[in-house]
């Protein structure tokens, strides 16, 4: 599982329901939920 730093939480995560996105200018990411507060997280350049 993708992991992410969750700001509300101030630790590193495994991302819930992670789905990978393209950015503007064609990086790849990770987009999803953390676990424990259900806030949005984000991850560059995994995919």
């Amino acid at each position: 599982m993708p992991q992410a730093y969750c700001v509300k939480c101030k630790k590193k995560r495994e991302i819930q329901n992670p789905k990978a996105v393209v950015l503007k200018n064609k990086r790849p990411a990770v987009s999803g939920t953390c676990p424990v507060c259900k806030t949005k997280v984000f991850r560059i350049g995994k995919a």
